[in-house]
C-alpha cells in the first residue's frame, strides 16, 4: 500500500536537534587475557533513530550493543543514557529491552507465561501483567497464540514471541542482536518490515545488530560501519530515505545506491582486517 503524503515521515532528519538517547564517550574493552575487543569508541544515538551496527565478524558489534545494555563493563571511557550511566537508566523514567540472536523461551511455558516473564520478575500485578502481554501480543500479530508452546510455533513466530517480551516492558530503547539471521529470506523481509511499524507506533529509539548489507539499508536511519581485530567504528552513513519502507524500495535506484556504498565501505573494513593481520 503507497503511504500517503502524511504517513511518510523521515526521523533521521531531525536526530541533530533530538535529545541524546545514547552516548558511547570513548568506551573501550580489553578482555582479562589482554585481547582488545574494542578501541575507543564514540558515538552518540538521538531519540527515535533507527541505528544499524554492521561490520565483518569479530569487529565488535554485539560487544557494543552489550556495553550499552550494561550487560558488559567498559574498560575505559563511559556510556550515557540520557544524559545518565547505563545502570542508573530507571532514574531517568526510561527503559530499555534486549532482544537476543536466538529465541531463548521456556520450551515449557505458553506464550503468553513466555511474554509476561519480565513483569513477572518486576513484580507486577498479574491483572495488569496480562493486559500488557495481551497488547503486545496483539502488535506482533500472536494474539491468537497466546496459549500455545513454543515448539508448535514455527522460527519466524518464536521471535515475534521475543520482540514482544522485550516490548512489555514498554521499553524507550530497543537493542536487537542480530534477531533474525537465522530465518530464511520470505521470513526475515516480513519481521524487517513489522519491525518498523513497531519502531513507528512505539516512538522507539533501535540498535540493531547484524551481517546484512540490505537489511541495514532497509531499516536503518543511519549505519555504523565496524572493522575488526581490534573492533572499531571506521564510517559512518545516513540512509536518507523517507519511511515507511516496502518492498518497492528494495528494487529502487536509491536503494541500490545505498547498499553499493555500504558494500564498498564493508569491502575496505575488510581490507583493513587483512592488511593489518599481514603487516
Amino acid at each position: 500500500m503507497t503511504a500517503t503524503e502524511s504517513e511518510v515521515f523521515a526521523p533521521h532528519l531531525d536526530a541533530s536537534s533530538a535529545p541524546a538517547a545514547v552516548e558511547v564517550l570513548s568506551a573501550e574493552k580489553t578482555y582479562p587475557d589482554g585481547t582488545q575487543a574494542l578501541l575507543p569508541v564514540d558515538l552518540r544515538i538521538a531519540e527515535g533513530e533507527f541505528i544499524t551496527l554492521l561490520g565483518p565478524s569479530g569487529c565488535g558489534k554485539s560487544t557494543l550493543l552489550k556495553m550499552v545494555a550494561g550487560m558488559l563493563e567498559p574498560t575505559d571511557g563511559r556510556l550515557l543514557l540520557w544524559r545518565r550511566p547505563v545502570q542508573q537508566i530507571e532514574q531517568t523514567g526510561r527503559k530499555m529491552a534486549f532482544v537476543f540472536q536466538a529465541p531463548t523461551l521456556m520450551p515449557w511455558a505458553s506464550v503468553q507465561t513466555n511474554v509476561r516473564l519480565p513483569l513477572d520478575l518486576a513484580g507486577v500485578p498479574r491483572k495488569e501483567a496480562d493486559a500488557r502481554v495481551a497488547d503486545a501480543l496483539a502488535l506482533v500479530g500472536l494474539s491468537k497464540f497466546a496459549s500455545a508452546l513454543p515448539r508448535a510455533l514455527s522460527g519466524g513466530m518464536q521471535m515475534r514471541v521475543s520482540i514482544a517480551r522485550g516490548l512489555v516492558t514498554e521499553p524507550d530503547l530497543l537493542l536487537m542482536d542480530e534477531p533474525f539471521g537465522a530465518l530464511d529470506e520470505i521470513t526475515r523481509h516480513k519481521l524487517d518490515a513489522d519491525l518498523l511499524e513497531l519502531w513507528r507506533k512505539k516512538k522507539l529509539t533501535v540498535i540493531f545488530v547484524t551481517h546484512s548489507i540490505h537489511e541495514a539499508v532497509f531499516l536503518s536511519s543511519r549505519v555504523v560501519m565496524m572493522a575488526a581485530r581490534p573492533g572499531r567504528v571506521v564510517e559512518e552513513f545516513i540512509i536518507d530515505e523517507p519511511y515507511p519502507r516496502n518492498a518497492d524500495f528494495m528494487v529502487s535506484p536509491q536503494f541500490a545506491r545505498h547498499a553499493k556504498r555500504l558494500q564498498d565501505s564493508l569491502m575496505r573494513a575488510s581490507s583493513l582486517n587483512e592488511a593489518e593481520e599481514t603487516a
